[in-house]
């Protein structure tokens, strides 16, 4: 196993879901064997400011903060939110907006989120069946069936 740590930063506005969506990635990777990070950001989240939450994932993590300009992937839920975080960004770092999802096939306008990781789970060496499991398990089961589509979605997206 590498002992390189790969950072994520999820970013939107309160209610989103990102800090959701954070504790299912976060609980994915310590699954899999990985020490996990995570630190949050709530600022006015609670009336619909902007919110970010940040997983660090490796053989060990120190820090549950990602040093600026070191990010491995950014997940935008608001692309508008995009300017906050450019600077935590590294010339590589993948950035995945919600534009790479058809959002009129999407059940539940509420789950992007699920979708989203959706979409970043085809670039992470995790099987499918631990994301759904960790969704099913963080998720109440009225919102299965909804998530579940929408991860599908996010999966199948370009």
């Amino acid at each position: 196993m590498s002992d390189k740590v790969t950072s994520i930063k999820i970013a939107g506005l309160g209610g989103m879901g990102v800090l959701t969506s954070t504790q299912i990635l976060a609980e994915v990777f310590f699954r899999q064997g990985l020490d996990v990070k995570k630190a949050e950001v709530h600022g006015m989240s609670q009336r619909g400011g902007s919110i970010c939450s940040d997983v660090r994932f490796g053989k060990k993590v120190f820090s549950p903060m990602v040093p600026a300009g070191s990010l491995d992937f950014l997940v935008l839920f608001q692309e508008d939110q995009f300017p906050l975080y450019e600077a935590d960004c590294a010339p590589g770092t993948l950035i995945l907006k919600p534009a790479a999802i058809d959002l009129a096939k999407l059940e539940n306008k509420k789950a992007l989120n699920i979708a989203m990781l959706g979409l970043l789970s085809r670039h992470l060496d995790v099987p499918v069946d631990v994301w759904l499991e960790v969704i099913r398990e963080v998720l109440p089961a009225k919102l299965h069936k909804a998530n579940e589509a929408a991860f599908e979605l996010g999966r199948k997206s370009v």
